[in-house]
């Protein structure tokens, strides 16, 4: 299903309680809050995130691999989980100043109560927002900008989901935004800048309309006509060079 719209679009939906009402929500939600992974299963964990990292970002090849260290989205990420796991043990305040350290320090806000599954990778991570009841499933991966946000405090009541569930495998591209208590179908990709607001079939393609040039052909003021029409002068204002023999001259 491909929906090539700037923004998709629902109807104001009925408020949905904060209990899992679908298998995903059920495997991610109803874990029992005192029970926390062993130390052999949280070294699986990290040892599934950076394996994930190293998968996904074709950067990290070669001696490059031990960047992944220094990724903000996997510290984001392993802070989250502790937080979480406060969280759900209902301590009070330090879930929250975990969750705004790491905002601080990675520039990624993920409330202690939102529900992340295994392998999630967020990719630069700048700006992401993820609310505090959005549910990730496993093998999730944002880039950022990324939104999962609220529709709004005129209509989200307290004590009630008001942010988005999210299947697995989903792909949420560069400033896509999906707001209020909707659902993602696994296997779904949502495009850069798209913006979700009603709920979304597995196997998905929902991308926001791309750009256009308006420009008018002898409308551009004389500085960039001049530029545009000299052969000799380099766009990307580097020094010009002669193309070497058999072939242009590279750009980096």
């Amino acid at each position: 299903m491909d929906l090539a719209l700037g923004a998709v679009r629902r109807a104001a939906p009925a408020q949905r309680p904060l209990s899992a009402s679908s298998s995903a929500e059920a495997r991610l939600i109803c874990r029992p809050a005192g029970r926390g992974a062993t130390p052999i299963q949280g070294l699986i964990l990290l040892l599934e995130d950076l394996r994930t990292a190293c998968h996904k970002d074709p950067a990290l090849h070669g001696i490059h691999v031990a960047e992944v260290l220094l990724y903000p989205g996997l510290w984001a990420i392993w802070t989250h989980r502790i937080a979480h796991r406060l969280h759900r043990l209902g301590v009070p305040l330090l879930p929250r100043v975990l969750s705004q350290l790491s905002r601080v320090l990675t520039g990624i806000e993920i409330h202690p109560g939102a529900v992340i599954g295994r392998r999630c990778f967020i990719d630069h991570g700048m700006g992401v927002v993820i609310g505090e009841t959005a549910v990730l499933g496993d093998d999730v991966m944002l880039y950022h900008r990324v939104t999962l946000g609220g529709a709004g405090w005129w209509t989200d009541a307290k004590a009630v989901k008001r942010h988005p569930t999210i299947g697995d495998r989903v792909v949420l591209g560069v400033g896509a935004s999906v707001l209020g208590p909707v659902r993602i179908g696994h296997d779904t990709l949502i495009g850069a800048h798209a913006l979700v607001l009603r709920d979304v079939p597995a196997h998905s393609r929902v991308r926001a309309a791309a750009a256009h040039d308006t420009t008018v052909p002898g409308s551009e003021p004389p500085a960039v006509r001049k530029v545009r029409n000299a052969s000799d002068t380099p766009l990307d204002h580097r020094p010009h060079r002669s193309h070497p023999p058999g072939g242009a001259a590279p750009l980096r």
